[in-house]
């Protein structure tokens, strides 16, 4: 896990992606790739004609080229080698080509304080398109805590395998990890069976299992972090798929919604 790619953009998560991503790159002794995508509005109707959307495309890269500047002016402070890539589309399509190469993409979770982008559209279409695994940042946070404690919401998913498996370089640096699981007799790997896994890697964490059939399992997930104090999360995403997830709900569209820690997603 080498290759860090972020999401530039210039919405109210930028901060937390930027700072996040940096954090990220220092703590793997990786290389940070920068993709800057100046994403249109897509105006319906007739209101707009074409010369009125060629006048919103160049704002917008105009936009774009200032918080270039001004992103560009900080990475030549920091310690970390980055390259950067411009381009113009729709935001979740872009970052899903250019994450052909990379190891790990950030990107935010539902934005507090803008309808769009819609971010947790966005990084769903993300992980699920890319199969790599996505850090899911808060729009309020200040610092990803790479050595950290990681907590593993375990179900016995094919999903949340993946998820566990893509994370280990970064499991390998927290100061300590701990696999949490809501027992509700589903589940086709045990959490004995995902410690030994991790205990080969040298990943010796501890595990939790609670029995609950009134709380929804974000709920316990999110309590289980606050009082075991986790700095982030790593589980499976749309186990059950992002239609059926955007239809009936889902513990991912949910986190994704309301998580006050980092989710680091894999599919």
């Amino acid at each position: 896990m080498k290759t860090v790619l972020l999401l530039i953009h210039a919405d109210p998560g930028q901060e937390s992606r930027l700072q996040a991503a940096l954090d990220l790159t220092r703590a793997l002794r990786g290389h940070l790739s920068c993709l800057d995508v100046t994403s249109p509005l897509q105006v319906m109707g007739d209101f707009y004609n074409t010369a009125g959307n060629l006048m919103i495309l160049e704002e917008e890269r105009e936009r774009e080229a200032h918080n270039r500047a001004a992103i560009e002016t900080r990475l030549a402070h920091e310690d970390v080698p980055w390259d950067w890539t411009d381009i113009t589309g729709e935001i979740a399509h872009s970052v899903v080509d250019k994450a052909r190469l990379a190891d790990i993409v950030v990107t935010s979770r539902l934005l507090d304080t803008a309808l769009l982008p819609d971010m947790r559209d966005i990084t769903g279409r993300i992980v699920t398109q890319t199969r790599k695994p996505v850090l899911a940042v808060p729009q309020a946070m200040t610092r990803f805590a790479a050595t950290g404690r990681a907590l593993i919401a375990w179900d016995g998913s094919r999903t949340a395998t993946e998820a566990m498996r893509a994370a280990i370089p970064l499991l390998a640096l927290a100061s300590d990890v701990r696999l949490f699981a809501v027992d509700d007799g589903r589940r086709t790997l045990s959490l004995s069976e995902a410690a030994a896994y991790l205990s080969r890697h040298d990943i010796h964490g501890s595990v939790q299992s609670v029995r609950d059939g009134i709380h929804a399992a974000d709920r316990l997930i999110q309590a289980e972090c606050e009082a075991w104090h986790a700095d982030y999360v790593v589980m499976g995403a749309y186990g059950h798929g992002r239609l059926s997830e955007a239809v009936f709900g889902g513990v991912t569209r949910r986190m994704l919604s309301d998580s006050r820690l980092p989710l680091l997603l894999g599919h």
